[in-house]
């Protein structure tokens, strides 16, 4: 069942305490696509200035991505994020943003798209949100990502948002702030008392939380000896769990489970090397060889 993803499509200036990469393939939409692809196959909508590479779609196109939503703008640049990680990979400075032409992104589906049974709103503006799922009224699914920048500046279109969500994606820090609480496991039950059926808090190298009105769970990470570049590893989870909850056309509680195992290991992979430079050397087989492992870890 083809998956509909909106996003941020960008280009990333990565620094870690070992190296420095620049140039790379990024934004929320891309690495979300990338993992997704894996299990089904994804339409992107997103946008690119005049400077974006055409290899670069080449890439997504060879990966099963539909990019017919990738707009191009020729007189504008494309989506710029530079930072910087500290020493213990998890904490980051951002050093500059320039938002060139994803400022005034403004996505109109493709007339196709617009049928999209499952949705996932990367990491964007929430009136922009809004309005993307406002072109998919027959949606099943519609899960969405978002961050402290919005829970300061756009409450209000944020809280209609939920409202209108399945699903929500957000870390542990972002849950503390819309929430004023400390504790996770409270904080994920108001946030889906705001509006979602269910809401996943992120916890990096600690694995995620589940939250539904009947549920609540939590998956450790997988355990990866080395860490390279986090970037994008939040949006691989999303990736790798909406992927498979697309290929398997259902979100039943048990499927929702499976789902975040695969988008624990699939951000597993993302994180072993810069950009999608460790994404583009695993196969499926790979993901399945470490989710036997992933369920042993588990089982006692």
């Amino acid at each position: 069942m083809p998956l509909v993803v909106v996003g941020s499509v960008a280009i990333d200036h990565v620094e870690t305490p070992h190296a420095r990469r620049e140039n790379l393939l990024g934004g929320s939409a891309t690495h979300f696509s990338y993992a997704a692809s894996f299990f089904t196959k994804v339409r992107l909508v997103g946008v690119v200035g005049a400077d974006w590479p055409p290899e670069h779609t080449e890439l997504l196109a060879s990966r099963n991505i539909d990019t017919a939503g990738l707009h191009q703008i020729e007189s504008g640049k494309t989506f710029t994020w530079t930072g910087r990680y500290h020493d213990n990979m998890n904490d980051r400075d951002t050093l500059a943003v320039e938002l060139n032409v994803f400022g005034e992104f403004d996505p109109v589906l493709p007339e196709d798209y617009r049928r999209a049974k499952y949705v996932f709103l990367a990491n964007g503006v929430p009136a922009v949100q809004l309005k993307v799922l406002s072109q998919v009224p027959g949606r099943r699914l519609a899960v969405a990502d978002t961050m402290d920048l919005w829970i300061n500046t756009a409450r209000s279109d944020l809280e209609k948002l939920l409202a209108d969500l399945d699903g929500l994606v957000l870390n542990d820090s972002e849950a503390k702030l819309m929430t004023g609480t400390e504790n996770l496991v409270a904080a994920g039950q108001q946030v889906r008392e705001m509006g979602p059926k269910f809401v996943v808090i992120k916890k990096g190298e600690h694995g995620a939380m589940f939250f539904s009105e009947h549920e609540t769970y939590v998956l450790p990470a997988y355990p990866t000896e080395k860490v390279v570049d986090p970037t994008g590893a939040g949006d691989s989870f999303a990736g790798g769990m909406m992927g498979y909850l697309s290929e398997q056309d259902n979100f039943e509680p048990a499927t929702l489970k499976t789902a975040m195992a695969y988008g624990t290991l699939t951000a597993s992979f993302n994180v072993e090397g810069f950009g999608l430079e460790r994404m583009q050397e695993i196969t499926r087989d790979a993901i399945e060889e470490r989710m036997e492992r992933y369920r042993q870890m588990l089982s006692f």
